[in-house]
């Protein structure tokens, strides 16, 4: 079928939920994140069609939906593991399971190349707009400035915490040789991650109509800069961001977490970053429309079993920290056998009352269920889920960051009155489980956030930058049985494939 631009701005890197198209739906639309042929005459800014493809790269494999961002934002922690088979990846599993870290690593290149990419186009796109005659911008142009502003902000927070100092470019790039730059100061980057999401929280709407669903908002650069609050431990301008994304009304917890991340729950109320991701019989491949986050994650089996590869995997600590009676566990957590004797005697899986079988050689126990995808629609479409969304930051992420800040900050009473949405979320009704922490005293409450953050976004995007930024990285990952570790291990080093192509203008870490 053929989509005019209004519908690819409304979703440019995402797809509209089923119930939000009357004449399309999610699995029969054009390659989202693109242009479209013979559509530009509806465009109403001068600047989408770059927007577009910023939009479109967040689906890539190596930004946020496959292994490069999976190895380096969950393996790394003690409640994640590579997992398929011993022999499958070993070279990784060494790398970001074992810490035996080498700058040669081919997807710390993939993570950096491609957050530099995202880089480069939103300078090209600031830079085009800044060179308008402004009086003529619209107020579209406005908005996509922001989103500019938020794009480049987004990935240079992603390269700050995994790499430490980076080159800065702020300025569009002619030549090749025009970014070669040596690193600058963490303090440097973030100077500019401030800069962006402050001009991106200034244009960016509250809100937008449905058939805009997923496009940028001033909750999500809000919150965004909330994160990197939070990685710096300012815990007043933390507070301040969190806080008034929750003031605004805008979001709430009212999706069950059984439903949160099933393709129902696609674009909750509590959604306020989520990469939409589609299919059709014309684009099935997952660099089209969709994105290999449920493949890199789906079960290691045969046949019907085939869902992926069976990377990125639970480990047993997590399992056992949830508390007596969680129903976020089995949420979590996706249960298989290894053979049709043991699915035989296992309890099926909510809510497919599925028994997977994988392979008898994988060595986890357990696949992440918040990548586990609808049977009928991989009957439909493909086993691999490509049209999987991905969650990239939620409302319950928020209230925690509140909580938190504002036990830092004294304020033990209302970091309980956050703490407690999020569990009286969980426990669904059931006051026989999750009983509400009432402690005041700031130690104790401030386990039972660290608790609370481990739990509710489990096998997400935070856990290891959690420890570090706690100072905890160290006592928990040797507790863990990953004796290797070292602080130096917090920063990766610098891919050598780029070191080698500065011609010594960029210097490695320290330690390596």
């Amino acid at each position: 079928m053929k989509k005019n631009i209004y519908h690819i701005i409304a979703i440019g890197w995402m797809a509209a939920s089923l119930a939000l198209f009357t004449h399309c739906n999610k699995f029969d639309q054009e390659p989202q994140g693109e242009w479209v042929d013979g559509d530009q005459g509806n465009v109403s800014g001068s600047f989408e069609a770059d927007i577009f493809t910023l939009y479109g790269k967040l689906r890539g494999s190596d930004l946020v939906a496959g292994v490069p961002a999976l190895a380096i934002h969950s393996f790394r922690s003690e409640d994640a593991e590579k997992g398929s088979t011993a022999s499958d990846g070993v070279d990784h599993a060494n790398m970001f399971d074992n810490f035996n870290y080498v700058a040669t690593n081919g997807l710390i290149n993939g993570y950096y190349s491609a957050n530099y990419e995202v880089i480069h186009l939103s300078n090209t796109v600031l830079d085009k707009i800044n060179k308008a005659d402004q009086s003529t911008l619209t107020d579209s142009d406005k908005i996509n400035r922001g989103e500019a502003h938020f794009f480049r902000a987004f990935a240079y927070f992603n390269l700050v915490r995994a790499f430490g100092e980076v080159p800065l470019i702020n300025f569009r790039i002619y030549k090749d040789e025009d970014a070669n730059k040596p690193k600058v100061s963490v303090d440097k980057i973030y100077e500019l991650i401030d800069a962006d999401l402050t001009a991106a929280e200034s244009v960016l709407p509250r809100t937008w109509s449905a058939i805009y669903i997923g496009r940028l908002t001033w909750g999500a650069a809000r919150s965004l800069h909330a994160k990197t609050y939070m990685m710096r431990s300012n815990w007043q301008a933390m507070y301040n961001a969190s806080t008034d994304v929750i003031n605004s009304g805008i979001y709430n917890l009212s999706t069950p977490y059984n439903k949160l991340f099933r393709e129902s729950g696609e674009n909750a109320p509590e959604s306020i970053l989520e990469v939409q991701c589609t299919a059709n019989a014309t684009y099935p491949q997952s660099d089209q429309v969709g994105s290999q986050f449920a493949q890199v994650q789906g079960v290691r089996g045969s046949g019907q079993w085939d869902l992926g590869w069976g990377w990125n995997c639970p480990t047993q600590l997590l399992a056992d920290a949830f508390e007596t009676g969680d129903p976020r566990k089995d949420e979590t957590l996706l249960y298989f056998a290894k053979s049709e004797t043991e699915a035989n005697a296992m309890q099926p899986n909510t809510p497919y009352d599925e028994k997977p079988i994988a392979q008898a050689g994988v060595v986890n126990k357990y696949y992440n269920k918040k990548a586990y995808t609808d049977p009928a629609l991989r009957r439909s479409y493909s086993r691999f889920g490509y049209w999987f969304n991905i969650r990239l930051i939620r409302y319950s992420d928020v209230l925690l960051m509140a909580a938190e800040a504002a036990n830092e900050l004294g304020n033990s009473a209302q970091a309980l009155v956050y703490l407690e949405q999020v569990r009286a979320r969980a426990r669904a009704g059931n006051n026989s489980v999750l009983p509400a922490v009432t402690t005041t005293v700031q130690s104790d409450l401030r386990d039972a956030i660290r608790h609370e953050r481990r739990i509710e976004l489990a096998m997400e995007f935070d856990r290891f930058y959690d420890l570090v930024r706690w100072n905890i990285d160290v006592e928990t990952l040797h507790n863990a049985g990953k004796t290797a570790y070292q602080t130096k291990h917090r920063l990766l080093p610098l891919p050598q494939a780029q070191i080698d192509r500065s011609n010594g203008v960029l210097i490695q870490n320290p330690n390596y």
